[in-house]
Order: C-alpha cells, then sequence, then structure tokens
C-alpha cells in the first residue's frame, strides 16, 4: 500500500469515451483492467464523471456546428464535441468493468455554460471543483493520474494539479489519446515543462 498522503486519480472512464461511445478514444476499455489492479495500491481514490445537461455549450450540436470545430467561448477557445456523457444517460456511466468503489466520485462539466476537462477546474482555469480541497483536508500532496483522455482531461488535471502544488505522475500506459491536431505531443511537452513525472 501506498503512503496516506498518496492519492489515483480515475479520470472518465465512462461509456461515451471507450468503443462504441459517442466520443469514442481508441482502446479507450483497454486500461481498465490495469488501473483495477493500480486502485488496489492506493489509500485514496477518486474517480471523475463527465456530467454535461442536455445541450451543453461543448457541443457542436448547441451551436449548429461541425464536431471538433473551434469556438471562442468567454473563457477562451473551444472545442466542440459530439454529444456526450449526458446527464443519467448510459453513455455518463461508468464502464461496467470499471471498480467503482472510490473514496470520492467527483463529476464535472455540468454547468451548462462552461466545460469542465480538468479534475480541478472549469476551463477558465479559475472556478474550482473543490477537489484540491478534498485532498488536502485528507493530507494528500502526491497524485497519480490514469484515464481518459491522455491530451485533453488527463492532461489539464495534471497541469492543473502541478500548478497547484500537488506532486503529479501520469501513468500514461493507463490513459488513451484523442490526438486532436498534434494535442498529444502538446501535452507532452507541457508535463515537461511542468515537471510531471511520467511513468509506466
Amino acid at each position: 500500500m501506498r503512503p496516506a498522503n498518496e492519492a489515483l486519480v480515475v479520470i472518465d472512464v465512462q461509456n461515451d469515451f471507450c468503443p462504441g461511445g459517442a466520443l469514442a478514444v481508441p482502446d479507450g476499455d483497454a486500461i481498465v483492467p490495469g488501473i483495477n489492479a493500480l486502485m488496489a495500491e492506493f489509500p485514496a481514490v477518486v474517480l471523475t464523471q463527465d456530467w454535461h445537461p442536455a445541450g451543453h455549450s461543448s457541443f457542436a450540436t448547441t451551436h449548429s456546428r461541425d464536431p471538433y470545430d473551434t469556438i471562442q467561448m468567454p473563457y477562451g477557445p473551444q472545442v466542440l464535441w459530439p454529444d456526450h456523457c449526458v446527464q443519467g444517460t448510459p453513455g455518463a456511466a461508468f464502464h461496467p468493468a470499471l471498480r467503482t468503489d472510490a473514496d470520492l466520485i467527483l463529476r464535472k462539466g455540468f454547468r451548462p455554460g462552461i466545460d469542465s476537462y480538468s479534475a480541478f477546474f472549469e476551463n477558465d482555469r479559475m472556478t474550482p471543483t473543490g477537489l484540491s480541497g478534498y485532498l488536502r483536508e485528507r493530507g494528500i500532496d502526491t497524485i497519480t493520474l490514469a484515464g481518459l483522455a491522455t491530451d485533453f482531461c488527463v492532461s489539464y488535471s495534471a497541469l492543473d494539479g502541478a500548478r497547484l502544488g500537488f506532486r503529479i505522475t501520469v501513468r500514461e500506459d493507463l490513459t488513451r489519446a484523442i490526438d486532436l491536431s498534434g494535442s498529444l505531443a502538446a501535452a507532452r511537452a507541457a508535463w515537461g515543462q511542468a515537471g510531471i513525472t511520467v511513468a509506466a
């Protein structure tokens, strides 16, 4: 068992991000057995869950645009996604093989007007989700990240965690990427600049 100051944060391992889902990440379900095994090592496990209302501002259909177009929102550029992880739908549920006996399940992306990639902040990088406070109250300062997708929600979570002063490790073997217009290479470069450890 890892020390009490360590947590595993598993990002968005949900049906819509796995093969057959509305925003499927290639090979996204392949990481589930490894994540389940890793959970047993940690004294604290957090699962995040993308949890959008219907008509969310990040959906291409909301703007009558094509998926993967980018628009400007008040908080900056926003990729428009296929409708996904709509609250209460099967697509928003965790992958059925994922262990869900976590200490905390954190839902994000529920505010209609702003997307939320990171486990720590909405996409304005200012509105907190509450995760930082939860971890600090438990005396946790070291975080290992896994889940979907490497170059969006995992990467944003890693960078925000490092910015907040947590020691961050990304288990890249237990993530899978969308890799939209070079986003994976950009994420890896940003991790290096932020002092994030990459492990396999």
